[in-house]
């Protein structure tokens, strides 16, 4: 063993200082190393002499560079692959903590609270990699590493490589393609080709172990255990663990039948059954032991009290990169901006927004000098973890916020990869003068009301007439143009200039996130469902936590009539912003279409608890007091509906948008005439969607009524 750990440190040595043996399994052994490139610690999977030997180089690193393009808050990444004298290896981040199977050894079973946050975290984790066409084949507790209380999944894409090397003694090892315990029945009778149902199962199978303190099925070979998972019905899981609740068992009972097109269809659809259950925020997920941080509005010191949309863009900008992140939670930029302002304590915003950490700040703008100080406080206790103050010319500015994330990443010892790296270290334009009215312009759009989005719209133009290479100025003002579309103007000409404003952001910078979702949102309104599909899967994979790609795509599947992916989407929407609740809200539609009611009243739950709670910290979002009035509505609470339904009016009694919801509330409630008022002023101030009328199931007890029709007529 001594001989082979030298050998292979020399193999390396020009990239990695190997230091120690720290795991072994059927397939690799384990090393502790060094990147001598990025002075990091990382694991190098180094695959048995004999599975490398008659796997070769070219299948192992052909499906290596498959699973190295995924990147998920739940996925350890793929640093590195490659093939160095006799070996096969890999490269990932050296995670310290435990796997799932040595915390099963220490606690069986474990609390169901903890048990069903790590199968939903889990569970997002597969349907993004299913999403990718990559199958794992090979979920079990040993491939799941639990950092600082979060799941996170190896050895993505290594199953499936060496089942070519393995396939004959597959039976006998149970190592190759999968584990005994955990294979789904289509995997254990050998098929080849296996879809995410199958990781489903192992999921399952996983999560009944975690519940019940022992995998469903057992024996002392891996015959014995194939021969009953063949054969035999799943034992009772309540029997094992009565603590679990019945809705739990059925839950687990479906991924593990037998037949895959009895299990759920996804795994977003798995994670989504844990999650109607038990509520918006994962069970067991304690703020103070993951990795999340708020940006606070830094504080505007300067003489000019207009500076303000400056102060607020750096912020902003702050919470843009640190969002790219996939280790980090970073509270969105809505649940931060509410506390500006406000003097409350930093341990109490850290608690209300369910953070780690909180990052203040101040801007002083003097001509073209600009002092910026930053400092990162540790909510639990109050103390400094980092600060620091910027004395610069204004030109500066990409680069003290590329330093402010820089430091606040190693504060909290995140491990980036490569991607994000060069992510947050990129500058969206080398012009300040086109910066600072992008700035503005974003300042005016997160008002989401008719005349803010309007002069975004123009702030954005003024940035590309100053940068005409500027891909982000160009992707505002395509989504000012669709939502401009979508809520208050149907105008062929909004359309068209979303089409061509998010074509020009992708030919300046394709590799721009905010880029393809802006374009698959023009795609979508224009009908271009297969376009438009490309384009919210590439933001994505670009941008996993992009709120307004799942978001957006969602909205887009509903169109098409696709309902199951609209769940899936929605889900994924509410799950990459906890604290936004339109995915929620939205989500009765395509689960009604389903057949699944019930659900349906369970996410208008989940959506009236974000929105109560967003309305706490922003009384003057009219948009929550809008969806929520007509959640409300659908939930037999017609009086408080009712109320926010005049609140939201009274903050804005000709947007088009806001009276198009009221109607629906009233449409509900059996106000009939008030319905048809606000849905004819919601004509008069812009509103001309007439498929919505057509096809909103809220409208139904008016569309009969004379008034309807012939306000349908007009459009």
């Amino acid at each position: 063993m001594t001989a082979l750990l030298d050998q292979l440190k020399t193999v390396l040595a020009d990239r990695y200082q190997v230091e120690r043996e720290i795991g072994r399994g059927g397939m690799a052994t384990v090393y502790l190393a060094e990147d001598l490139r990025h002075h990091r610690p990382v694991a190098v999977k180094v695959l048995h002499p004999q599975l490398a030997l008659s796997l070769g180089p070219d299948r192992f690193l052909r499906e290596i560079q498959i699973a190295a393009r995924l990147q998920h808050p739940h996925i350890v990444p793929l640093y590195d692959s490659g093939q160095a004298g006799d070996f096969l290896y890999y490269v990932m981040p050296y995670v310290e903590g435990e796997s799932l199977r040595q915390r099963l050894e220490h606690e069986k079973p474990l609390p169901v609270e903890e048990a069903v946050h790590i199968a939903r975290a889990v569970a997002t984790a597969l349907d993004y990699a299913h999403r990718q066409q990559v199958v794992h084949r090979d979920i079990k507790p040993e491939n799941v590493m639990l950092h600082e209380g979060e799941p996170l999944v190896t050895d993505f894409g290594i199953a499936k490589a060496v089942t070519v090397a393995a396939s004959q003694n597959l039976t006998q090892t149970g190592t190759a393609v999968g584990t005994p315990a955990y294979m789904s029945p289509e995997q254990a009778a050998g098929e080849a080709e296996l879809d995410g149902r199958s990781d489903i199962y192992s999921l399952g199978a996983m999560l009944y172990e975690m519940l019940g303190g022992a995998a469903p099925f057992t024996g002392p070979t891996a015959q014995a255990i194939m021969a009953k998972l063949f054969a035999d019905p799943v034992p009772p899981l309540r029997e094992r663990h009565p603590e679990v609740p019945e809705w739990l068992e059925q839950t687990v009972l479906k991924a593990l039948a037998k037949q895959p097109g009895a299990r759920h269809a996804t795994a977003a659809q798995f994670a989504q059954a844990l999650t109607l259950h038990t509520g918006s925020t994962p069970p067991g997920a304690s703020p103070a032991t993951a990795k999340s941080i708020a940006v606070l509005p830094f504080v505007n010191m300067s003489a000019d009290p207009e500076n303000e949309y400056f102060t607020d863009g750096i912020a902003e900008e702050i919470i843009n990169a640190l969002s790219k992140i996939q280790a980090l939670r970073v509270a969105s930029r809505t649940s931060a901006f509410a506390f500006k302002g406000k003097n409350e304590d930093i341990g109490e915003i850290g608690r209300k927004l369910k953070v780690a950490t909180v990052l203040e700040g101040s801007v002083r703008k003097a001509g073209k000098k600009l002092r910026v100080t930053a400092q990162l406080v540790n909510v639990a206790d109050g103390y400094h973890l980092w600060s620091e103050r910027y004395d610069r010319e204004l030109e500066d500015v990409f680069a003290i916020q590329d330093e402010i994330a820089g430091n606040i990443v190693k504060a909290l010892r995140v491990v980036l990869s490569e991607d994000e790296k060069r992510a947050i270290e990129k500058a969206p334009t080398e012009n300040v003068e086109a910066y600072d009215y992008y700035l503005r312009g974003r300042q005016y759009f997160h008002q989401f009301r008719r005349t803010g989005i309007q002069f975004a719209r123009r702030m954005f133009e003024r940035a590309i007439e100053t940068d005409p290479k500027f891909a982000r100025a160009y992707a505002g003002i395509a989504d000012c143009c669709a939502f401009l579309y979508m809520y208050w103007d149907g105008s062929k000409a909004n359309l068209e200039r979303a089409d061509s404003a998010s074509r020009k952001a992708l030919e300046l910078d394709p590799e721009l996130a905010e880029a393809h979702a802006s374009r698959g949102f023009a795609f979508s309104l224009s009908r271009q469902y297969d376009e438009a599909r490309q384009e919210f899967d590439t933001a994505i994979r670009l941008n996993p936590k992009l709120y307004e790609a799942h978001y957006l795509y969602a909205r887009a599947c509903v169109q098409e009539g696709k309902m199951e992916e609209a769940v899936r989407h929605y889900e994924d929407a509410a799950r990459v912003q906890p604290e936004d609740y339109q995915a929620l809200f939205l989500m009765l539609t395509p689960l009604e279409a389903l057949g699944r009611k019930e659900e349906g009243r369970l996410a208008l739950r989940r959506g009236l608890q974000v929105a109560e709670r967003r309305l706490e910290l922003t009384p003057d979002d009219a948009r929550a007091l809008t969806l929520g009035a007509a959640a409300m509505s659908e939930l037999g609470e017609p009086d408080k509906a009712y109320d926010w339904a005049k609140r939201a009016l009274a903050m804005d009694p000709t947007d088009s948008g806001v009276l198009y919801n009221v109607a629906c509330t009233y449409a509900l409630g059996g106000k009939t005439a008030d319905a048809l008022d606000c849905l004819e002023r919601a004509v008069e101030n812009g509103f001309g969607h007439k498929e919505w009328l057509d096809n909103d199931t809220t409208l139904n007890s008016v569309r009969s009524e004379p008034r309807f029709q012939a306000l349908r007529a007009k459009l």
